[in-house]
């Protein structure tokens, strides 16, 4: 579906930067062309200054995906999602920042299988989309403070980066 939302919108920066920033943000729109964070309503002037493009770029570009079937299918039902990783200190939970391999199998169950093996509960895990985030990374957030034994076991699994904050 990447291929085709770039397809649709080659040759025109402005548009490509707006659908993807509502990728990454699970912006939606509805059939009237209108731009969603959840329930709330966002204006495309201040999206449009947000992102540096003008506000008719933004309005073209959700005028254009409420009239294609394909890409309002995807769009209508994108939805935002907190993610806790950044606060997580705050809550008394230690956060784990995964770097791997893009392509490699299995990472989110390795990582989950040696927090299961230290009784560590998982609140949270969040893992960038890599054609979306040249330098994607996974975000664990884990109930508590993370153990040393656990944190051991996860250098083991030779990732490409990994660090506890």
């Amino acid at each position: 579906m990447l291929r085709y939302i770039e397809e649709q919108f080659a040759g025109q920066r402005a548009k490509l930067r707006v659908v993807t920033e509502m990728l990454k943000l699970g912006l939606r729109v509805d059939e009237r062309g209108f731009l969603y964070c959840g329930s709330i309503e966002l204006a495309p002037a201040k999206v449009a200054r947000a992102l540096s493009v003008d506000r008719r770029v933004v309005i073209e570009t959700m005028k254009e995906i409420a009239s294609d079937k394909e890409l309002f299918q995807v769009f209508s039902g994108l939805v935002p999602i907190a993610n806790v990783a950044g606060s997580a200190r705050l809550f008394g939970h230690d956060v784990i920042e995964i770097e791997a391999d893009p392509d490699s199998l299995g990472v989110v169950a390795k990582v989950a299988g040696v927090l299961a093996r230290h009784n560590v509960k998982i609140r949270q895990i969040i893992a960038d989309d890599p054609e979306l985030y040249p330098e994607p990374r996974m975000h664990v957030v884990v109930e508590g403070k993370l153990p040393q034994r656990a944190a051991y076991g996860l250098r083991k699994l030779r990732l490409k980066a990994i660090s506890f904050k």
